[in-house]
């Protein structure tokens, strides 16, 4: 017969014990609404969506309206953002500010919102992730953030080359142009060559040269550490969207990826658990930055073997053929989340 104790302990376990919940009865009673804007990066998240049953809406933010009204957007269970800063290099930039509006409303009515208003003024500016990282004592990239072309000669004098620019706003490696010498920057601002953006704002940065040809992305899910992988490229492209990569590092073609501009030239991926300081330091981060789902890129300089984190991602992309990547399917993992939310 047990003891006491034994049965206490039982009983206290039973209770902590986390109880499943059957997906029928979790379905939640209002629609979940995805808000986007690229029409295909969420092909997965639907699918499973579908697959589920569970109901939802696609809300289209380049093509989007709401009313000042007490009870305007009641009707959703959970809205999702997925709106991407990258929208105006497809002729959607109107709705990048537009989303902050809409996001900050629908919190202001108590709709629950995943990757809120906060959350998005993190996405779509460098220099508040800078900033955050930098509040956070973690390490970065020296910088120097400017508002207009003319200053990057002076805001590259005591950063070492290479160094790159970079929109504030950016979004898939878009606009970032790479110097190797004071020279070559020099002639780029005389002739015009240097674009800061949507907003007038651009990030002077120290180009990080990366130990063994790859950067590590972690992702998260409900600021919790989710899987982490590393992205092997050739140097060449600043675009390292997981969506997007072909192939795996033994050169296997993955099952369901290339679903966007098909395969980036050079690009290979492998999972990778980061060490355990990076996944404390992950978490800190999207909790300050209020991120549910993210993704974290951090790099090691060859030269001397620093971690430098330098970017940080609300719209992130899960790898395809995530059972064969990472073991298991990001995608569902985000479903069950959503649904739970919205309950």
């Amino acid at each position: 017969m047990p003891s006491a104790k034994t049965a206490k302990r039982k009983a206290a376990a039973a209770r902590t014990k986390p109880r499943s919940i059957s997906r029928k009865s979790a379905t939640p009673q209002k629609p979940i609404a995805i808000y986007h804007e690229h029409p295909r990066w969420f092909v997965p998240v639907f699918a499973e969506l579908d697959r589920r049953a569970i109901p939802y809406l696609r809300l289209d933010a380049a093509h989007h309206h709401f009313a000042i009204s007490p009870n305007g957007d009641q009707q959703y269970g959970l809205v999702f953002n997925r709106m991407s800063p990258s929208a105006w290099t497809r002729g959607n930039a109107h709705a990048i500010f537009y989303t902050l509006s809409y996001l900050a409303h629908l919190e202001k009515q108590g709709t629950r919102v995943v990757n809120g208003s906060h959350a998005f003024r993190v996405e779509t500016s460098k220099a508040l992730q800078l900033s955050l990282l930098e509040s956070l004592g973690l390490p970065h990239p020296r910088s120097v953030v400017i508002n207009h072309p003319s200053q990057a000669i002076a805001a590259a004098k005591n950063l070492r080359y290479p160094i790159v620019v970079k929109p504030n706003i950016g979004g898939s490696g878009v606009g970032i142009v790479r110097f190797d010498s004071p020279e070559q920057l020099a002639s780029a601002v005389q002739n015009g060559a240097i674009q800061l953006g949507l907003d007038s704002t651009g990030i002077v940065q120290e180009f990080i040269p990366a130990r063994g040809g790859h950067i590590t992305r972690v992702e998260t899910l409900g600021y919790k550490y989710l899987y982490g992988i590393k992205v092997f490229t050739s140097g060449e492209t600043f675009d390292l969207c997981p969506m997007d990569i072909c192939k795996t590092t033994d050169g296997a073609e993955i099952k369901t990826a290339c679903l966007v501009e098909g395969a980036k030239t050079g690009l290979r991926v492998e999972g990778f658990t980061p060490p355990k300081k990076v996944i404390a330091d992950t978490e800190k981060i999207f909790r300050a930055a209020q991120i549910e789902v993210g993704g974290l890129e951090y790099i090691i300089d060859e030269r001397d073997g620093k971690l430098y984190y330098y970017d940080v991602n609300a719209l992130s992309n899960f790898v395809s053929d995530g059972p064969r990547i990472v073991g298991f399917d990001p995608f569902a993992r985000l479903v069950d989340y959503l649904v739970k939310e919205a309950r």
